[in-house]
């Protein structure tokens, strides 16, 4: 995930997007709303601050019709520790672990370049390509057709041009998240994880909510205060891309996947922001031993607040997967319902995510194409599915078109870990699996 407009200084910027987030969780910010355009349009950085201090205090509306909490305990309720199908031997953890992690590799590398891009202007540009469906990476035209620009990397993330998996922040955050565990164990507290990001993780390689929270630890303050303050993108999806980790070392394991996923997302982001980082990570523990994605993700959805946002766009996709729909008209019904978030929120991407899974049919091409052609954060859905599919199906299961140009070559901005293989990352996670 990357670039501005989301910027985490501008108290401009910080305001609008303050607006649009109270406004999506159910605050009634009518009152506000006129002072706010003046604001933005007078620059006044003095007026912003202030009406953010006053987002803050806005009533919810009586109408509202969720329930989104906020302590874990209460975001756990009714859950169990369910996935557990069959045993799992280590060797075959270990496996399952390296698939995991080079199918979150290509699914990362394929959503890389068409980032932000609506479905609209994917299919176009890949029927004008005769790449749709996708099967393959991503080719470059020569010349670019108007109105389709490449995000920067596309020069080492397009088909013919890769070799080696590129720097990116989907990656950097597993490879931290191993770093969390190797440094401090299973019993890491949301402290562990900000010291880790400020030591190991430069700043400028984070994005978004992840950046807000960032800025707050280094200006002195402590968690959940990292996640809350001037962080108007705390419902988007910078938690759920961290939680792959919780998932690999707790394969069977929900419940201790759910809670590793909320002691990190906690620093960063709240409610949405939060089950979305608890659903994946949990999904992808259940992996490991269920056998279908239809099953897998019942057990994930249990984790996720029945009445909140992300519930609903959940069971939107999983009742459009079981009325015998498209993928296509499943697609379209997201649009329609959360089409107005923005391209890095949750409660979006995560249906574009589960719709992928369902419809990906077994079959990892069709999984990341999926996930990759729904559009909006294409790179971190790319990687999610490529994740839980390698979880799920294992090493036999991965095209070798897909796993052969990254040559076993892993770039990242985490200290001391630029250029390692996927094979080491693999045997790294796999030592902190313990079963039962």
């Amino acid at each position: 995930m990357g670039g501005e407009p989301f910027d985490t200084s501008d108290f401009r910027c910080l305001l609008s997007w303050e607006l649009v987030e109270q406004r999506e969780a159910g605050f009634d910010v009518t009152g506000l709303e006129d002072a706010v355009v003046r604001a933005l349009t007078a620059k006044d950085p003095e007026m912003c601050s202030r009406l953010l201090e006053a987002l803050g205090h806005c009533p919810r509306l009586a109408a509202w019709p969720y329930d989104e909490p906020e302590e874990l305990a209460d975001i756990l309720v009714g859950t169990g520790d369910n996935a557990v199908r069959r045993p799992l031997a280590s060797t075959e953890v270990a496996g399952r672990i390296w698939a995991a992690w080079a199918g979150r590799s290509a699914g990362n590398m394929l959503g890389r370049p068409v980032e932000g891009w609506s479905r609209e202007q994917l299919r176009s540009y890949l029927e004008l390509a005769s790449a749709y469906p996708l099967t393959d990476y991503i080719p470059a035209l020569d010349p670019m057709p108007a109105g389709c620009n490449f995000n920067p990397c596309w020069a080492t993330t397009t088909l013919g041009r890769i070799s080696e998996v590129t720097r990116d922040d989907d990656i950097d955050y597993t490879i931290l998240n191993l770093v969390v565990l190797e440094t401090f164990g299973r019993a890491f507290t949301t402290d562990n994880v900000g010291s880790s990001w400020t030591t190991y993780l430069p700043y400028q390689s984070v994005w978004v909510a992840s950046r807000a929270a960032y800025r707050n630890l280094v200006n002195g303050l402590r968690p959940p205060q990292t996640a809350i303050h001037l962080n108007p993108y705390r419902e988007w999806i910078g938690a759920q891309i961290r939680a792959d980790m919780w998932g690999y070392v707790n394969a069977g394991r929900p419940r201790e996947a759910a809670t590793l996923a909320y002691r990190d997302a906690i620093l960063s982001h709240r409610t949405n922001g939060v089950f979305a980082a608890i659903w994946a990570a949990v999904l992808i523990a259940t992996c490991f031993v269920q056998p279908t994605m239809r099953e897998a993700l019942d057990i994930a959805l249990t984790y996720v607040p029945h009445r909140s946002r992300l519930a609903e766009s959940l069971r939107l996709v999983m009742t459009q997967f079981d009325a015998g729909s498209s993928w296509e008209h499943a697609r379209d019904e997201v649009e329609r319902r959360f089409g107005s978030y923005s391209f890095v929120h949750a409660v979006s991407n995560a249906a574009v995510l589960a719709a992928a899974l369902l419809w990906g049919e077994g079959d990892f091409s069709q999984t990341i194409g999926l996930a990759v052609q729904g559009g909006w954060d294409t790179d971190c859905n790319g990687a999610t599915a490529g994740s839980a599919f390698g979880a799920m199906h294992g090493p036999a299961s991965l095209p070798d078109k897909w796993i052969a140009p990254l040559r076993n070559s892993v770039r990242s901005a985490v200290i001391g870990f630029d250029q390692i293989g996927i094979d080491e990352l693999a045997a790294r996670t796999a030592a902190h699996y313990t079963a039962g």
